[in-house]
């Protein structure tokens, strides 16, 4: 016991208290044992389950937040993907009496997006329609990313020709316009389990944390660090930058992808204490769920 202590992966957090492992003896496992594990049959069997009983692609993703709370007994957070990396299934334009027109795009796993935008320019219906039907000839199962930069390339090549259509589709679905950071949808379950972790006992400290946990952008930004991560499952140990109560919380998250592009990521943020291999593998096992059905698998 000493010797792990002198280690680093013991410490006694007061007098009258037991030896618990540090954040370096919670690495160690990770690393040497739970990383190397796969979901069990029966976890398989019943991810698969709740996910395939949910009837929209948003209850799909808001019941994945659950059954990641449900298995990390944390918090289960799901993040749809930002407008510009949507795997575009299919676009229209609807224009309104003002001129105004309503962006409609459907993209991987059937998940529907409007945007109402007022253009630079005046447009007619039948001017959008050639516009949607030479984009879903040319570009279904493109990211808007990769169809602007393509599109960009034609007028390069070809602007007399291109010119006018190319100009128009490259305003019409800018991600900017269409708003690309606030459309972007995320699922959050499992505050209540955090809350009720013995790991809480400073109220302030749980207070603070909980109103971290309610601010969209802090998650998102959380869990970024996986996509640029090079395992395909990214652990965090300690997330003292969200708040004081984050030392003792740890990150388990992924990212899920359609055609080698990142589409979206899930994760759990949970107390430090918790079954990493079940935990682990169940994320990455979810991760391949989602990227199977972004490519119709």
């Amino acid at each position: 016991m000493a010797d792990l202590e002198d280690e680093g992966l013991l410490y006694q957090p007061h007098t009258s208290a037991g030896r618990v492992p540090t954040a370096a003896a919670y690495r160690f496992f990770v690393e040497q044992v739970a990383a190397q594990a796969t979901a069990s049959p029966e976890d398989r069997q019943w991810i698969r389950r709740e996910l395939e009983a949910a009837q929209t692609p948003e209850a799909v993703m808001e019941r994945a937040s659950h059954v990641l709370a449900a298995v990390s007994r944390g918090l289960g957070i799901f993040i749809s993907p930002p407008l510009a990396r949507s795997v575009v299934e299919h676009l229209r334009f609807l224009l309104l009496p003002d001129s105004r027109v309503l962006v409609v795009l459907i993209s991987g796993g059937g998940v529907a997006r409007d945007k109402l935008i007022r253009p630079e320019r005046a447009f007619r219906q039948e001017d959008l329609d050639h516009i949607a039907d030479y984009l879903n000839h040319h570009y279904t199962g493109w990211t808007l990313e990769a169809m602007r930069v393509d599109l960009r390339k034609q007028l390069d090549r070809e602007r007399e020709q291109y010119s006018r259509m190319a100009d128009d589709a490259l305003m019409l679905c800018d991600p900017s316009i269409l708003g690309d950071n606030s459309d972007r949808k995320i699922y959050v379950e499992g505050a209540a389990l955090i809350a009720s972790s013995p790991d809480f006992t400073d109220q302030a400290q749980l207070r603070e944390l909980l109103e971290a946990i309610e601010e969209k952008d802090r998650l998102i930004a959380l869990l970024s660090g996986c996509i640029e991560a090079p395992e395909p499952v990214h652990v965090e140990l300690g997330l003292d930058k969200i708040s004081n109560g984050g030392k003792h919380l740890a990150l388990v998250s992924a990212s899920y992808s359609s055609n080698d592009q990142v589409q979206g990521t899930l994760g759990i943020l949970a107390p430090m204490r918790m079954h990493y291999e079940r935990v682990i593998t169940a994320v990455a096992f979810m991760a391949q769920f989602f990227s199977e059905s972004q490519e119709g698998g």
